[in-house]
């Protein structure tokens, strides 16, 4: 089902444009609200609006609200909160739909809005397909409507203090950086109530700072912090904190593949790990595969995306998923990526283990993998471009069985995304090489972050 507004992550664009202002968020509430109405199992009347520190973020929330009470649905506001968190209450407390207002990693003047349905789990996208057919054509005042306040943080932060004993971080040092963004209360006051004595970075939102030089897409700072205060670990989000990335005790950054992998061989290990099954995407290295089956599990692989994931793991049974950008959803608790109990749970490895992060990372043993992004000016699809079709079936001709191309656009960027693994770092480099070329000569790019 096509698609206009939605992307892999809900709707995203530059905040002020007809891509993402006041009036879209009108629309979609309306939309999302008649949507609604027409399930089968449609009860409650609720719906869980959270947003980040975005300075957009208020209006947006208004607009989104008056849509929503337009069409009869009563729009509630946790404030700002980690996007896990609305995932999690509209779950547990009935809630007809959760909403959040972000744009995730993406810099301050971008925003978004994406939706869970009332069992927490992110819209499908045959759902927002039916949400763009049911958006009226234009807005009609009024276009703010300020919803009722209900204290979203405090009851968040109660769920995820279940994860570790009460104490248990006393005498630990820990580094935090929360992208100036959705986090930067959630996490620090969690791990106080474990005792923890924190190092803190990315705590001081304006609502033009989220995710500017900091977070989880830009842990240097947080690496040297690690370091200077003889932490533990370091832990980072993005500006909506449902990522998590991590840094050992000697400053150096895990990946979602590395957590991901430490997580699933402690559950194979203990018997917790539910039907076996990890659930990653095509992005995450062969090299947990190869670790996953050597520990007795399996690995099922699905299109890139946190939605994606916890599809596969709804149709799996599986309790356990996530992506290499640091994703990771432990459905036991929170049914999205969720980055502050992903960091809770690897530190429950930790404890039961008494291993240091640098001694477990060591448990994922990589496949040569190199990556390339090229910013482009027109998603132009694959299949019309021979050159590079032919690029990509001569360098998986080449790898066989003992590597793998991944070429994609980016779901909420303008870039191509280029990815090939195989037995040899040079290998993989001199078919990289071929493939950006090929791309080069056929679309008008540029390198990109």
């Amino acid at each position: 089902m096509s698609r206009h507004y939605f992307g892999t992550d809900g709707v995203r664009g530059q905040y002020g444009t007809p891509q993402m202002d006041e009036a879209l968020a009108w629309r979609l509430g309306a939309g999302v609200a008649s949507y609604v109405k027409l399930t089968p199992d449609f009860r409650f009347t609720r719906v869980f609006i959270g947003r980040d520190t975005r300075g957009s973020g208020p209006a947006l929330e208004a607009a989104l609200a008056a849509g929503l009470a337009a069409e009869g649905l009563v729009p509630v506001s946790l404030g700002v909160v980690p996007t896990a968190a609305v995932s999690l209450l509209t779950r547990r407390e009935g809630a007809a739909l959760g909403a959040v207002i972000t744009a995730s990693h993406n810099p301050a003047a971008d925003n978004g809005i994406k939706f869970f349905g009332p069992n927490g789990v992110k819209l499908t996208d045959q759902d927002e397909g039916r949400i763009e057919r049911l958006m009226p054509a234009a807005s009609r005042p009024p276009l703010a409507v300020k919803p009722p306040v209900a204290e979203g943080l405090a009851r968040y932060i109660d769920a995820a203090a279940t994860v570790l004993p009460v104490g248990s971080l006393r005498g630990w040092k820990i580094a935090v950086d929360a992208a100036n963004g959705a986090g930067f209360r959630a996490t620090p006051g969690t791990l106080q109530r474990f005792g923890a004595e924190l190092t803190l970075l990315g705590v001081d939102p304006d609502g033009a700072n989220i995710n500017e030089g900091c977070g989880s897409q830009h842990p240097e700072a947080l690496s040297a912090a690690v370091v200077a205060a003889g932490a533990r670990l370091g832990i980072a989000h993005d500006g909506d904190a449902d990522r998590c990335v991590l840094c050992d005790e000697t400053g150096a950054v895990l990946d979602g593949d590395e957590v991901l992998t430490i997580l699933a061989l402690q559950a194979l290990a203990q018997g917790r790990l539910a039907h076996h099954t990890l659930v990653v995407t095509r992005q995450s290295n062969l090299g947990v595969d190869v670790a996953v089956r050597a520990a007795g599990g399996r690995v099922c692989r699905t299109a890139i995306g946190d939605r994606y994931v916890m599809e596969r793991m709804l149709a799996e049974g599986a309790t356990l998923g996530g992506e290499s950008s640091g994703h990771v959803i432990c459905a036991e608790i929170s049914p999205t990526g969720d980055g502050l109990v992903t960091a809770l749970k690897v530190i429950e490895v930790m404890l039961a283990t008494g291993r240091p992060l640098s001694v477990l990372r060591r448990q994922l043993r990589r496949v040569p993998q190199r990556t390339a992004a090229l910013a482009v000016r027109e998603k132009i699809p694959l299949e019309n471009l021979p050159g590079l079709s032919a690029a990509i079936a001569a360098v998986e001709a080449a790898l066989g069985a003992e590597g793998r191309v991944l070429v994609r656009y980016s779901g909420t960027e303008s870039k191509l995304r280029l990815l090939v693994e195989g037995p040899t770092d040079r290998e993989v480099e001199r078919h990289l090489a071929r493939l950006e070329a090929a791309a080069r000569a056929e679309l008008a790019v540029s390198e990109a972050p």
